[in-house]
C-alpha cells in the first residue's frame, strides 16, 4: 500500500529453486535511479544479501533480463544476478538448504537512488522451493542405509538415481530433491559423518552401495533399465568406483572427482582399492586467514607406483561424464577428470567432459551462490575451493543441463 513501484517475479514469485525467473519493476520516473536488494535468511539465521545499481527505462519499467546493473554486487545484464551474487555478512558461510521441506524466501526490494537506500520503493518476496508440487520424501533406515528417497508424483516409471556428495558428509538432500521435481527418482545417500557412520571411516565398503543399488532397483516407479549415479568431490571418485564394480549402474556423472581412490580404502569384493599416497605436510596454510590449499597434497598421479589406487574405468560398460573447474583451488580435478577421460578414449569408451573457466570446486544447482571458501565439516578446516562469481554462476547453469540432458539420454 501506498508504495511507488511495482515488483514483480514472473511467471510466478513461487517456483523452484532451479527456475529461471524474470524480475520486473514497474511505476518508476523514466531515467530514474534505483538501488535492488535481495535479501534471505537461511535456517541458521545467517543473512545473504546482494545488491545492484539500475537505471528505469524511458517508460519507468525495470526488466532485469534487459537492463544492464551499474554497479553493486555484479554488472551487466544479469536476469539472475540477485540470486547468485548473494553473499553473507559474516564471511565464509556456504548456503545450503538443510530442510528440503521448506522453501528459501528472497526478498527483493526497489530503493530511491544510487545512495543511501533510506526510501524504499516497492517490495516483493519470491519462493523457491526444492521440493516439487506432489514430490515424496521418504526417509530410509533399511539394513545399513542413511538415505533419503524422493518419489515424483505419478506412476512412472522414472529413471533411477542415487545421489552423492563429499567427504564432508552428512546426508544432503537439496541437489536429490530437485532432480526428483525434474522426474528422476532419486535416493540422496550418505556415507561419512552421519548418525551411526564415523566422520571418517577407516574403510568404505562396496557392499553398503551395492544395497542402495538394490534398493533403488526395487522401487515400483523406477524404470528397469539401469540407475543413474551422480557424485561431487569424493562422491565422484565413488560413482565411477560404483559403475566399475556394480551391476546395473548404466550412467555416472562426477563433479571436482578424481580418477583414483581418494582418502578411505574402498573394499570390494575380493579385493581393497587403496588410498592414493598423500602427504598432508604439503598443506598450504596462509598466516593471515587460516585458509587451506590442499591442491598439492597428493602424490603425482601419473606416478606408477600409484596406480593400484586408480578405478579401472576402462572395464565399465556405463555411460560417463565428466564436469570440473579450472578455478578449482581445492583439487586438481580437472588434471583427474583428464586422465579418466583418456584411459576411456583410448579403449573406446563413450565420454563427455566439460571443463569450466572460472569456476570453483563447488558446482552446484544452479542460482546458488559462489562458496569460495568455507569450513570443511570432517576436517574442521577453512577451506578454498575456487571460483569466480559469474563465471562460476554460469558454469553452474550449464552443468546442471547437461547432468539432467545426460541422464535422460542414457536411462
Amino acid at each position: 500500500a501506498g508504495m511507488a513501484a511495482r515488483v514483480s517475479v514472473l511467471p510466478s514469485p513461487r517456483c523452484l529453486f532451479d527456475d529461471p525467473v524474470q524480475i520486473r519493476v514497474a511505476g518508476l520516473q523514466p531515467q530514474q535511479a534505483v538501488t535492488l536488494r535481495a535479501s534471505l535468511v537461511d535456517e541458521s539465521g545467517e543473512l545473504f544479501q546482494a545488491h545492484a545499481l539500475y537505471r528505469a527505462g524511458s517508460s519507468g519499467e525495470l526488466d532485469l533480463s534487459r537492463s544492464p546493473a551499474l554497479g553493486g554486487s555484479y554488472l551487466g545484464v544479469e536476469p539472475m544476478g540477485l540470486l547468485w551474487a548473494l553473499q553473507s555478512k559474516t564471511p565464509y558461510k556456504r548456503l545450503a538448504k538443510r530442510n528440503v521441506l521448506t522453501p528459501f524466501c528472497v526478498d527483493l526490494e526497489v530503493y530511491e537512488g544510487h545512495g543511501d537506500m533510506s526510501r524504499l520503493l516497492g517490495k516483493c518476496t519470491n519462493e523457491r522451493w526444492f521440493l516439487g508440487e506432489g514430490v515424496k520424501r521418504i526417509s530410509v533406515r533399511e539394513g545399513r542405509l542413511r538415505a533419503t528417497l524422493f518419489l515424483p508424483p505419478g506412476p512412472g516409471p522414472f529413471p533411477g538415481l542415487i545421489d552423492l556428495y563429499g567427504s564432508g558428509g552428512g546426508l544432503i538432500e537439496y541437489r536429490a530433491s530437485l532432480l526428483a521435481s525434474r522426474g528422476f527418482v532419486t535416493l540422496a545417500l550418505a556415507y561419512m559423518s552421519f548418525e551411526d557412520i564415523p566422520a571418517m571411516p577407516e574403510i568404505l565398503e562396496l557392499s553398503y552401495f551395492e544395497e542402495a543399488v538394490n534398493f533403488l532397483r526395487k522401487q515400483q516407479q523406477v524404470k528397469d533399465t539401469g540407475i543413474g549415479v551422480l557424485g561431487l568431490s569424493k562422491g565422484g571418485d565413488l560413482a565411477l568406483s560404483m559403475a566399475t564394480f556394480l551391476p546395473g549402474i548404466k550412467a555416472a556423472v562426477s563433479i571436482s572427482g578424481s580418477s583414483f581412490n581418494s582418502f578411505v580404502p574402498l573394499k570390494g569384493d575380493g579385493f581393497t582399492l587403496p588410498v592414493h599416497p598423500y602427504d598432508l605436510g604439503r598443506m598450504k596454510i596462509s598466516d593471515e586467514s587460516g585458509l587451506v590449499d590442499f591442491s598439492d597434497v597428493l602424490d603425482d598421479h601419473t606416478d606408477p607406483a600409484t596406480w593400484d589406487c586408480r578405478i579401472p574405468v576402462e572395464r565399465s560398460l556405463a555411460k560417463f561424464l565428466f564436469l570440473s573447474g579450472l578455478d578449482d583451488m581445492n583439487w586438481k580435478s580437472d588434471l583427474y577428470c583428464q586422465d579418466a577421460v583418456q584411459r576411456l578414449q583410448q579403449h573406446g569408451r563413450e565420454v563427455e567432459f566439460y571443463s569450466y573457466s572460472g569456476a570453483g570446486h563447488l558446482l552446484e544447482p544452479p542460482y546458488l551462490p559462489l562458496c569460495k571458501v568455507s569450513i570443511h565439516r570432517v576436517l574442521g578446516m577453512l577451506v578454498h575451493w575456487g571460483g569466480q562469481w559469474r563465471e562460476h554462476a554460469k558454469a553452474q547453469e550449464d552443468a546442471w543441463r547437461r547432468i539432467q540432458a545426460f541422464f535422460w539420454q542414457h536411462l
